[in-house]
Parts: structure tokens; C-alpha cells; sequence
């Protein structure tokens, strides 16, 4: 994900209509209609009624503005836990930055932070990860003209590599001896590839499989690596919140358990895979 200096916090809810973007919510809120700041459970929120989710947008298809409103594989997600806790999800669209440092979450802004975002030691210094709930994996995505067949093929041919500033996609193409040009969001990469500025991008793999569903994407790019890195994404809270953290957990198994995360993932997704959908706690 990325870093976006100087851009102002946008609340996307349904209060917030000079934002221009509206939040699909699946759930019903009940009990903190007198503006309590406690749900279910005894989980304490930082506005009434509310679970305030810190996302970055766009990062389709986990999170994105469709028609309109904020839809995705995470906010579907995130919308289970709100429905167990009796109230709304209200999203707030943040630099990618403040979910590294948990900024937002320590400044009581947001309740938890979702936007595609891998659990890693570094990170776990600053905020307390929700078990994992993907499995993901980095794409090698090129233009098919170029004649590239893999990543150590971008070298070979002096083609230029994009990634996502910031991401673990970014780091693993350095880490390869690479000097990726950076793109500030996800669409920016794939606009980057499209537009000819770079011939191949590493960026995580359910957002090619999202980009690859066009009919037009996909007859002119294709995937010719697929790198499993590792990585997981977690929803993350500020540390020590044990509450929000345990129903972030329930609804996660909840979902998995009773066949609404298959749904969600191939509604969203793609096909499912049970391999991304079925990580083990890290």
C-alpha cells in the first residue's frame, strides 16, 4: 500500500454525503442509539453506534468505491464483525503510512485498521494483528507485447519493474536486486503497466486476479510468476484491545465455518481457494 502526503482523511459513511463515496453497511445497528460507546460484548468504540474501520482506497478488490459506495472483500468482512457487535461499520479512507505506526488507532480515530494488510514482526511492534485471514501471494503482471516470460526476465531484457511504494511487493522486488518504479496505489501501478510507463509489475496476486476479470485486461496482460512470499493479511486494532480483538477472531472463524467466507471470497475474488482462504493462525 502506500503513503499519500498531505491527503485529508475522507469519512466514508452514509452521514458523509459531501465525501461523495457511501458505505454499504450489511448490518443493523441496535442498543447505541442513546450514544453509548460500548457494543456487544462490552467492546468499547470510538463513536456511538459505530465500528470505524481505517482502510486506504483504492485496493480493489478488498476495498474500492463501486457505484458509488465502499465495497470489497474487507469491508464484507469487517461488516460481520459490526453486525455481531449490534452496530454500523463507517469507513475512514487514511495514508497507508498510519496502518505501519497504528497512527489512527492510537489517536482514537478508528477502532481497527483493514486494507490488504500483511502481518509482519515489524508491524506487530505498533498494533495487534486479528488472526490471519488470507493467504497472499505476489504476481509477476506484464504486457504481453513485451516478450517477458518471468521476473529474472525483466532484468535479462532491461525492462522496466512497478510496485506499489511501501508494499511487501515493493521490498521483495528490491530485496531481488531490483529498483522498481513506485506507484502510490494499487490502480496507479495497473494504470502504469496499461499506459506503458513500466513492462511488469509484482504487486499481490487477488488484485491481478480482480484486474485479470476484464475481458480487455486480460488480452493484453498476463501472470508469468507467482510468488508465494509468505504473507498474510491481518485486520489489525490498537494493542492491548483484547475485546475488539477476539470478535474480529470469532467473526473470522464464524465466517469461515459456516460457509459465508467461501461466499464472500468467490463473490469478490474469484474461484475459491482453499489454500488463500484457510490460513493458520501466525
Amino acid at each position: 500500500m502506500t503513503t499519500l502526503s498531505g491527503r485529508r482523511t475522507r469519512v466514508l459513511a452514509a452521514t458523509t454525503a459531501t465525501a461523495g463515496l457511501v458505505l454499504v453497511a450489511a448490518c443493523t445497528s441496535t442498543g447505541n442509539s442513546g450514544g453509548s460507546k460500548t457494543a456487544a460484548g462490552g467492546v468499547k468504540v470510538v463513536k456511538a453506534g459505530k465500528l470505524t474501520t481505517c482502510t486506504h482506497l483504492p485496493y480493489p478488490p478488498f476495498q474500492s468505491e463501486i457505484g458509488g459506495k465502499v465495497q470489497g472483500f474487507d469491508v464484507s468482512l469487517v461488516d460481520l464483525v459490526a453486525k455481531d457487535l449490534g452496530v454500523k461499520q463507517a469507513i475512514v479512507d487514511t495514508p497507508f503510512e498510519n496502518f505501519k505506526t497504528g497512527a489512527f488507532l492510537n489517536s482514537g480515530q478508528c477502532d481497527l485498521a483493514a486494507a490488504g494488510m500483511t502481518i509482519t514482526a515489524e508491524r506487530k511492534k505498533h498494533v495487534d494483528f486479528s488472526d490471519p485471514y488470507f493467504n497472499a501471494t505476489q504476481a509477476v503482471l506484464v504486457d504481453k507485447k513485451s516478450g517477458i516470460t518471468s521476473l529474472a526476465d525483466v532484468k535479462a531484457k532491461g525492462r522496466k519493474l512497478g510496485a506499489q511504494a511501501q508494499t511487501t511487493g515493493e521490498d521483495y522486488a528490491k530485496k531481488q536486486g531490483y529498483d522498481p518504479v513506485s506507484f502510490e496505489s494499487s490502480d496507479a501501478v495497473l494504470n502504469g503497466l496499461r499506459t506503458g510507463q513500466v513492462q511488469a509489475v509484482v504487486i499481490d496476486y487477488p488484485v491481478v486476479q480482480g484486474w485479470l476479470k476484464d475481458k480487455a485486461n486480460a488480452a493484453a496482460f498476463k501472470t508469468v510468476d507467482n510468488i508465494n512470499t509468505g504473507e498474510q493479511y491481518g485486520f489489525t486494532v490498537k494493542k492491548g484491545n483484547t475485546k475488539l480483538l477476539a470478535a474480529i477472531n470469532k467473526a473470522i472463524a464464524d465466517a469461515k465455518a459456516d460457509g459465508t467466507y467461501k461466499k464472500l471470497y468467490e463473490k469478490w475474488i474469484g474461484p475459491y481457494d482453499a489454500a488463500a482462504a484457510s490460513p493458520s493462525a501466525s
